[in-house]
Order: C-alpha cells, then sequence, then structure tokens
C-alpha cells in the first residue's frame, strides 16, 4: 500500500522500461519513496516465452514490442491496487533500456489518438508496429554495418569524435540500416521509429514523442556538438530517415500532458506533465545524484560505470553522451553485456545456486585471488568488443581450463569484472577526485559481499540509496525538477539535495587494498584482456 503523508499530497513517478521488468516508483516532494511496483516480464507474462526478458536466436536478441505495452498495463493496474491515487500526480517521467528501439506503422498515430479508455493498451495497440519483435542492446548482428558505418565516415576515429561512440552492434543506427536492407518491407511502412524511451512517453502523452539528447547520444547517429543528427550518417542509412526520427530535444523538456485516455481510464489530472524520458543509464545518473569526481556503479543485466565531465574526451573504447540534468555537461559511460546474469551462471555452477553460499565462498579467498585472474563473457561482449567464453590465467599468467576450487572461480569472476571497469575507465582519463565515491545502483547493489570488493579495486568508499531502481527515481525526480520549473527556475541539484541525507556507507576498502590492485593486478589484468581479444576475435 503507498505509504500515507499528509503534508505531501503531490505526487510523482517514474518509470522504468528495463530488459527484465517495467517498474514504477511513486515519490513525494520530499524525495520519500512512497510507493513502488514491478512487472517482470518471464514470470509475469509467460505468454511471450522471453528468457531474462529478451528472445535470443544466435546474435539476434530481441523482446516482443507489445509485450512493453502489456506490462504497462499491467504495472498501472498494480499501482492503483497498491492505493496510488492518480489524482496527485502532478508530473512523470522514466528510462528505457538504451538502444532499443520501436518501429510504429504508417497510421500508428492515429491509434494514439483515438484510444479507448475501456480497453487495454495492448489490445488497442496490437497493429501499431511494422516490426513486431524490437531490437535490443543485446543484439550483435550488425558487425557488417558498423564496419560500413566507420568506412563511410573515413574511420572509427572520426565517427567517435562526431557522436562520442564508435561504431557498436546494439547502438540504434547500425539495427536501422539493417532493417532497411534486410526487411525493406517493414522499413517502407514504418512511419516513425522510437527508442524505448521516447516509445513509452508516447504511451502517456497519446502521440509519437520526439527522442530526447542523453538517450539519443547512444544511437551513433547524434552530434555531440551542435546536438543534432549528424547529416552524412542519416545519408548512409538511406530514405527518409530524419523524418522518421523527427527532431531530437533536450533531455530536461515537458513532451506534454497525459492523454485524455490516461486521464479517463486511471484518473491523472489533466495538468499532469510528461516529461522526457531517457536512457537508462542517463536516468540512473540523475537517480543517484552524481557529483562531479564521483563514479556511478550499476550492477544489473548489463554493469554500466558511468561520470560526469565538463568536456567530452572520445575514446574507442567507451562512451560519451549528453549529460541528462546539466545540459552544457556530458557524461562518461562504459558497457558490459555480462553483468548479472553471468554472475547468475557462475553462481549456479559454483555455488549451488545459492547467492549466500556465493557470498561465503567469495568473503572466504584472499583479495587478490592468489594472483588468479578469470574474465567471463556468456555473450559477446562490449568491452572487450565480440569476445565470448571463459578465459582463466594463473599467477604466472598461463591460461588454465578450470581453477581448483569453487571459491576461486567465484573471486576470479566478481574481480575480473570489477578490474575491467577500473582499467577502462582510468583509459578513459576517469580517476576518483579525492572527495569522490562510488555509488552503487541495481539489483545486485544489495550484495555486500561484490560492493566490499568494487571498494577494494577502486580504493575508495562505496556508498548506497534505500532503493536500488536508480533509473525510475531518475525519472521521478526530472519529473519533480520539471514540476519546479525546470532549469530555468531552479537547478537540479537543488531539487535533489535531500538525497545527500539517504545516502549510506556500504563499504570501505581494506588497507591493503591498495598494495594488491594499483599497479600488479591492474597491469596483469590489462594484457590478459589485451590477449584474450587477440586470441579470439582477430
Amino acid at each position: 500500500m503507498e505509504v500515507e503523508d499528509e503534508n505531501c499530497e503531490k505526487r510523482f513517478i517514474g518509470f522504468d522500461f528495463s530488459t527484465q521488468q517495467i517498474k514504477a516508483v511513486v515519490i513525494n516532494e520530499d524525495l520519500k519513496v512512497v510507493a513502488e511496483a514491478s512487472v517482470h516480464f518471464d514470470s509475469m507474462l509467460p505468454e511471450y516465452r522471453t528468457h531474462g526478458g529478451v528472445n535470443i536466436s544466435g546474435n539476434v536478441v530481441t523482446a516482443p514490442t507489445i509485450m512493453w505495452v502489456k506490462g504497462l498495463d499491467m504495472l498501472l493496474d498494480k499501482l492503483r491496487v497498491a492505493g496510488v491515487e492518480f489524482s496527485k500526480v502532478k508530473g512523470l517521467s522514466g528510462a528505457g533500456q538504451q538502444h532499443g528501439s520501436v518501429y510504429w506503422r504508417i497510421g500508428a498515430q492515429k491509434i494514439l489518438e483515438e484510444l479507448q479508455p475501456e480497453r487495454f493498451l495492448h489490445d488497442q495497440l496490437a497493429s501499431a508496429f511494422s516490426l513486431l519483435d524490437s531490437p535490443i542492446w543485446m543484439d550483435s548482428s550488425t558487425t557488417e554495418q558498423c564496419l560500413q558505418l566507420e568506412e563511410y565516415l573515413g574511420g572509427p576515429e572520426t565517427l567517435t569524435a562526431l557522436t562520442g561512440s564508435r561504431a557498436y552492434e546494439r547502438f540504434t543506427v547500425n539495427q536501422i540500416k539493417k532493417i532497411s536492407i534486410e526487411k525493406k518491407e517493414v522499413y517502407s511502412n514504418t512511419d516513425r521509429i522510437s527508442l524505448v524511451s521516447s516509445f513509452a512517453a508516447s504511451l502517456f502523452v497519446g502521440k509519437i514523442v520526439d527522442i530526447d539528447w542523453s538517450d539519443g547520444s547512444g544511437m551513433n547517429l547524434l552530434n555531440l556538438t551542435n546536438k543534432s543528427w549528424v547529416p552524412q550518417i542519416l545519408n548512409f542509412v538511406g530514405d527518409d530517415l530524419e523524418a522518421k526520427l523527427g527532431t531530437v530535444m533536450s533531455t530536461d523538456s515537458i513532451v506534454g500532458t497525459v492523454s485524455s485516455y490516461m486521464q479517463e481510464r486511471y484518473g491523472f489530472p489533466e495538468d499532469c506533465l510528461v516529461g522526457a524520458f531517457t536512457g537508462d543509464n542517463p536516468s540512473s545518473l540523475a537517480g543517484l545524484g552524481i557529483r562531479k569526481g564521483d563514479l556511478g556503479y550499476s550492477l544489473g543485466t548489463s554493469d554500466t560505470v558511468f561520470a560526469c565531465v565538463d568536456e567530452p574526451n572520445p575514446q574507442l573504447t567507451g562512451h560519451i553522451f549528453t549529460n541528462p540534468i546539466h545540459t552544457s555537461a556530458y557524461m562518461a559511460m562504459l558497457c558490459y553485456k555480462n553483468g548479472s546474469l553471468t554472475r547468475e551462471r557462475v553462481r549456479n555452477e559454483f555455488a549451488d545456486g545459492d547467492w549466500i553460499k556465493f557470498d561465503q565462498l567469495l568473503e572466504s579467498t584472499p583479495r587478490g585471488n592468489f594472483g588468479n585472474i578469470g574474465v567471463y563473457y556468456d555473450n559477446p561482449e562490449i568491452i572487450p568488443a565480440g569476445v565470448q567464453g571463459d578465459f582463466r590465467y594463473n599467477k604466472s599468467d598461463e591460461a588454465v581450463k578450470k581453477f581448483i576450487s569453487p571459491e576461486l572461480e567465484i573471486r576470479a569472476l566478481v574481480e575480473g569484472q570489477i578490474l575491467a571497469k577500473r582499467v577502462h575507465a582510468e583509459k578513459m582519463g576517469f580517476r576518483l577526485g579525492e572527495s569522490g565515491r562510488v555509488l552503487v545502483t541495481g539489483g545486485a547493489s544489495a550484495n555486500k559481499a561484490i560492493l566490499q570488493v568494487i571498494a577494494d579495486v577502486f580504493n575508495s568508499n562505496v556508498y548506497s540509496l534505500p532503493d536500488v531502481n536508480s533509473a525510475a527515481l531518475g525519472g521521478a525526480y526530472r519529473a519533480l525538477h520539471l514540476f519546479k520549473g525546470g532549469t530555468a527556475k531552479i537547478s537540479y541539484d537543488e531539487v535533489v539535495s535531500k538525497l545527500e541525507d539517504e545516502v549510506t556507507l556500504a563499504a570501505q576498502p581494506n588497507k591493503d587494498a591498495a598494495t594488491i590492485y594499483n599497479k600488479d593486478l591492474l597491469s596483469r589484468f590489462n594484457k590478459i584482456e589485451e590477449s584474450v581479444l587477440k586470441s579470439t576475435v582477430l
């Protein structure tokens, strides 16, 4: 049930259309969470036969677009049953898994405009999409299109300087290019193309809305300097792409108010504003209240690390996005495909599927793992690109098939994942400031044993917030900021200043952490990763 608070009547909702579920967090003006709900795709929508929220066929990874719509139907009903009074909601915003794309067929706009409040959304939108299965961030089937794009622009360095990233298989423009070639009829029947974020916002306002700067930065298409689509890349994809995408807008935009459908079916007030939805990673930065010098670390289906930076410094590894809360600044980010699902696989194999046993084995092994290093890639990884498989090395950097005990495997997995983040963050020029913190979020951030390894590897204090749903919280906080007038009247930092009272110290580095990790292990890991890349990809 919603937590009652007589002093704060106004409500703000943040949504997160993530890989495995759709979530909502309801806050009041004091940033207190008063209600939460979620819909898990695999277990609650079994008719779509997803595993981890997706369908995998070789390197092709998709999700049924209509599943996300039905998930929203169920989520809004769950919020209502939980006692949320939608009439008190003054603003909403949210996030979508980055890089996923949605293809609206010709005529979809009219369907959105004529939604009937007595019927579910998913019933009415079943015929609204020209492509039924949306490509998502786990897809790695566009290698050919990536190579073509980089060659077309004159090399990966040129593309990186323009857009903040070299060509990546999951990035949206490469997915669109593939569809335009392999599914020409689908492309020609597509009126508009949305990201998952702008698609989600469209469901609330009853019209197809434009893509925001921050999520648009993850498309290999947005010019970081002038924040508009790059004409050469539009030409690379082909006919009418700009018309299909629409214009791109600031992440702190109000895209409209809730539709008459949302008003009549759920009781939202007619003046409830809808802020631009953005990508889940930029939204997590907003939800954690990241300051300059801090590092955000999200432990989810994908693992990501991110930070605020004043000037873009694009590298061939990693990404630079437009900052979602400080529009003149930027966001540096690293993304890893093999996160929680890989940890779960190793847990199942070496700890009998038991997280308690997993933690005990992790904690029973000394920092540095006797010099043993492992890297585990269930799916083709993003960094290093394309690598798949398990790779284990002993203290002499000799490849071994398996370690001699389960605890060595588990320590190797966790340390390897975290060492990778530090190595590549430093390659991008980011180092924690003296007063900097590591702020953690995502489902696995509740695991104290893993947080201790993060503290040791980064040699920094690790902090957490009471609610791990940072992407949804970022949407709620941004909605509150817009309700208060946006940047023109008050800074985002002022709106979320009360978050400092909620931050909790979760782990501190051990005294010997710097000695163990700073030089030898970081250097060895870097060489091992380069060796694995050469031996498996080149």
